[in-house]
């Protein structure tokens, strides 16, 4: 697979990342389908176990994030702004610290902006608290499973 093939997949999967925090848009079904094509294309053994890893990880999120009561988000103040921040945050985190990044980064990211929402630290850090227990688990369980799925192909795209 050439170079510009690996950045349009690379894309994709960064497109499905990002679709994670926005509602109505199938990030892990674009990571999976990312996945497929790159598998389709490679034809190697660690491709096909990447692809057989990628479904089971993301049926599992999906799995998990069905099984997690529902709450009202909207309800709870959450935002599409702290969303959007709550998931960059997760994701520099992923980068920085790979894989255990994501949760410090996720609540550093919502809290970041509920400081600048309500202005000070007690507001920020109270809605910070009532903004994860409400929604914040299952996007963060969500986006850890695309993460997880996108660095599991990073390792073996450099490797192949």
């Amino acid at each position: 697979m050439g170079v510009w093939q690996q950045l349009l997949v690379g894309s994709v999967m960064l497109l499905g990342l990002l679709g994670v925090l926005v509602p109505g848009v199938p990030g892990p079904w674009l990571v999976w389908a990312a996945v497929l094509w790159w598998s389709l294309h490679e034809l190697s053994g660690p491709s096909w176990a990447l692809l057989v890893g990628a479904t089971v990880v993301l049926l599992l999120t999906q799995a998990v994030v069905w099984l997690l009561p529902q709450r009202r988000l909207r309800g709870a103040g959450v935002t599409r702004r702290t969303a959007v921040w709550a998931g960059l945050g997760a994701l520099i985190g992923f980068v920085v610290v790979p894989v255990a990044g994501a949760l410090p980064g996720f609540v550093g990211g919502t809290y970041l902006c509920e400081r600048r929402r309500l202005g000070g630290h007690g507001q920020a850090k109270a809605s910070t608290r009532a903004l994860m227990r409400a929604g914040g688990t299952s996007v963060l369980v969500e986006l850890f499973g695309c993460l997880l799925v996108v660095a599991a192909w990073v390792g073996v795209a450099v490797t192949a």
